[in-house]
């Protein structure tokens, strides 16, 4: 039986924790707390578009519910500077307002700082403010707490939120590795010590929850990509996120020791080393770096290159370099592309046809399926069973993944023999509410649909327009410009037909011809010389029976996009 409040009648403060985004989906995740009239919000980010969203640059967080309680917003917590964090920033902050306090480490400020930049036609300037894993904050009633958790970027916290209801545990993302600290460190002694606070409710992170056993440690990782880097005859580029600034020390370093050079190709990628070193995250010779048009300059076998794209974006490094498209670097026989990082899911039709282009050139691939050249950044179900021991939650609430991510993740706790009644799998925009040590999930659902980022429209392309763009990508379009007599209601002359995507117009004369003999059977049909012209009728009923018809003979459902002209 599900758990119930001992009195819904009852008039004390209830807790309400509303997740905006993250629990449907790998991104975009977002998490508010409210009670009475104070706010705070865990993170802010992104996702990146699926296959059939084209055109767009992104997804970002509906803040809907949050406009007409803005007042009320106490501060916003970035665990991490990943996109998925804190990519919908220079996008959100305008419409919620630029004096709310956003807290984060001096490396994730340094990183959402810069990122503004590119976003200066808003004009807002953030409210930025630095703290550490040993700080503390007071935002209204939220007393707020961190902890240090190892993930792939430093300075990743996890936050623990004393609310009048109970503590809430926020992991962030995270992962376990007690054998290095190149990630960062898992503070588990002070994560043990929450747990002996009677947590109310623990948000953890699902983004792995499918893997079985414990993450793999960038101790281990460090052995594999060492040796190819002393091995290597010939060139090695090697593909990884721009975020994995541990990761990328740690290859810098060990280019450094056998004498090689370093090459960094991709604009985020060369901006966060270069944060990272500013901030002393990142320790090694400045000689060691050289710019992209010194690579042939040095042998082959002297020179590792760093590249961005190992997704498979189609504007990124490795993807130019694929496509003989990069002002610099074209693949040459010897070279050997490492790819260090795992795929994200949804990319691995981009990241198959960018391999597949990399080998045509000639070049050898070694991925993390071959070697072990990747430790993710997530807790895999071990991992995320030691999560729910030391904090010892009365409530799991899963968090950051796709349903089925969230329902592994309860699966594993349940192994464990964690209460099923206490786990709470929400749906974005689904209100938790947690009063007298006892939380419960709701049916009240605040608006966290997909907001669209287009270029500069944030929130202007709707399923609509998608619908339109998927049509015209499939079957193309097929434009009519007719012109009208205003008198007689009749065609003048032929009508004009544009096609594109479609078919190809000098080859199909005889689908021309009937299509035309078509429309003017149409525009007859509907002229109406003793009535006044209606052209909008006339372009519904030319949209309708001339996509009928084109359907019938070629089964296709081209975009049918009449132009009336009345004169």
């Amino acid at each position: 039986m599900p758990l119930v409040f001992r009195s819904l009648n009852s008039n004390e403060p209830i807790l309400r924790i509303i997740p905006l985004g993250g629990l449907e989906e790998v991104g975009r995740n977002m998490t508010v707390l409210e009670y009475q009239n104070n706010i705070m919000i865990i993170d802010m980010g992104l996702q990146f578009p699926e296959e059939d969203m084209p055109g767009v640059d992104y997804i970002i967080p509906n803040v809907q519910y949050l406009l007409p309680r803005r007042k009320n917003i106490r501060g916003i917590i970035i665990t991490h500077a990943h996109y998925d964090h804190i990519g919908a920033i220079p996008h959100l902050m305008p419409q919620l307002g630029e004096s709310i306090p956003i807290y984060a480490t001096d490396i994730t400020c340094a990183i959402i700082k810069r990122r503004q930049e590119d976003y200066k036609h808003y004009g807002t300037k953030l409210n930025l403010n630095t703290v550490t894993n040993e700080g503390k904050l007071q935002l209204g009633v939220f007393k707020v707490e961190f902890f240090g958790v190892s993930h792939n970027v430093p300075g990743s916290l996890g936050v623990a939120v004393h609310t009048p209801a109970g503590i809430v545990v926020h992991t962030g993302d995270f992962k376990i590795d007690l054998k290095s600290d190149i990630a960062g460190r898992t503070e588990v002694e002070k994560i043990k010590a929450l747990g002996k606070k009677n947590v109310l409710a623990l948000l953890s992170d699902s983004t792995n929850a499918r893997e079985a056993g414990h993450q793999f440690s960038e101790a281990d990782i460090k052995v594999e990509i060492e040796e190819i880097i002393e091995k290597a005859t010939g060139r090695l580029i090697i593909g990884t996120f721009s975020s994995l600034l541990g990761r990328l020390n740690q290859i810098i370093q060990l280019a450094e020791k056998y004498k090689k050079k370093i090459a960094i190709i991709g604009h985020s990628m060369r901006v966060n080393v270069e944060i990272g070193r500013e901030l002393g995250y990142m320790k090694f010779n400045p000689k060691t770096i050289i710019q992209p048009n010194e690579i042939n300059r040095h042998p082959p076998e002297r020179v590792v290159i760093l590249a961005t794209g190992a997704q498979g974006e189609d504007r990124a490094a490795l993807m130019r370099i694929a496509n003989r498209k990069d002002r610099f670097v074209s693949i040459q026989p010897g070279d050997t592309i490492v790819f260090s990082s795992s795929v994200v899911p949804g990319n691995e039709r981009t990241v198959q046809r960018l391999t597949d282009k990399l080998y045509r050139e000639g070049a050898e691939v070694i991925n993390y399926r071959m070697l072990d050249i990747h430790a993710g950044g997530h807790a895999k179900r071990e991992d995320l069973k030691l999560m729910i021991k030391w904090v010892n939650p009365r409530y799991l609430l899963p968090i950051e993944g796709n349903h089925s991510f969230l329902k592994m993740h309860a699966k594993a706790a349940m192994e464990d023999g964690f209460d099923p009644k206490r786990i709470l799998i929400a749906d974005n925009g689904q209100v938790i509410e947690c009063r007298e040590g006892e939380c419960r999930l709701t049916k009240e659902l605040v608006p966290a649909n997909y907001v669209f980022v287009d270029g500069l429209g944030v929130g202007d392309v709707g399923e609509v327009v998608l619908r339109d763009r998927e049509a015209l990508s499939q079957d193309g379009m097929f434009v009519i410009i007719a012109i009208i007599d205003g008198q007689t209601g009749r065609l003048r002359g032929s009508p004009d037909i544009i096609s594109r995507g479609f078919v190809y117009l000098r080859e199909n004369q005889q689908l021309l011809k009937d299509v035309r003999e078509k429309i003017r059977a149409i525009i007859e049909e509907s002229a109406t010389p003793t009535e006044t012209l209606n052209p909008q009728y006339i372009r519904d009923n030319l949209r309708d029976r001339v996509g009928q018809y084109l359907f019938s003979k070629t089964e296709r459902r081209p975009m049918v996009l009449p132009v009336v002209i009345e004169v």
